[in-house]
């Protein structure tokens, strides 16, 4: 990462070096050159599963979608390929073959407290390993936590005078 001010974190927040919480962030650029490291990780793993990049980055903006986080849906979506219409939560993914990814990743963005056993097992039903299970809840616990930090940001931008 060249500036912290490429970033998805930062552009999705709409954060600028220009402005006194650009200059916060970059006192900061530990954590976001962290946070562009964790992305990195759960977006383009080297052992990367039955999941690769593309497929990565459509989930991801699925995710940023269910979530309102629109301007984020449309980082991850330029590197989606064939996999864009994943991205769009009223896609179920049965052209893809993959209803139950898209319903349990669906499930743990929005009603993480309601996810069960039986949601892991729908999963090992389908074919998914504990492995590529495993992998699909980093990219969404990722993603919680990138989404709440740009909402923090972008209040953070709001108020800055």
């Amino acid at each position: 990462m060249k500036s912290i001010f490429n970033s998805t974190t930062l552009s999705a927040a709409g954060v600028s070096a220009d402005t006194s919480l650009g200059r916060a962030a970059t006192m900061r650029s530990n954590i976001l050159e962290m946070t562009h490291d964790a992305e990195e990780a759960v977006l383009r793993p080297k052992d990367f599963g039955a999941f690769d990049h593309k497929l990565r980055a459509a989930l991801a903006a699925r995710i940023a979608n269910l979530n309102g986080e629109f301007k984020l849906a449309e980082q991850y979506i330029d590197e989606a390929g064939t996999f864009r219409p994943i991205a769009d939560p009223k896609n179920d993914g049965v052209a893809y073959d993959l209803s139950p990814v898209l319903s349990f990743m669906d499930k743990v963005a929005m009603n993480t407290s309601n996810v069960v056993a039986d949601d892991i097992s729908r999963l090992q039903e389908a074919e998914v390993s504990d492995a590529d299970i495993v992998r699909l809840s980093e990219l969404n616990s990722f993603l919680a936590y990138q989404i709440r930090l740009i909402v923090g940001l972008r209040l953070m931008r709001e108020n800055d005078s």
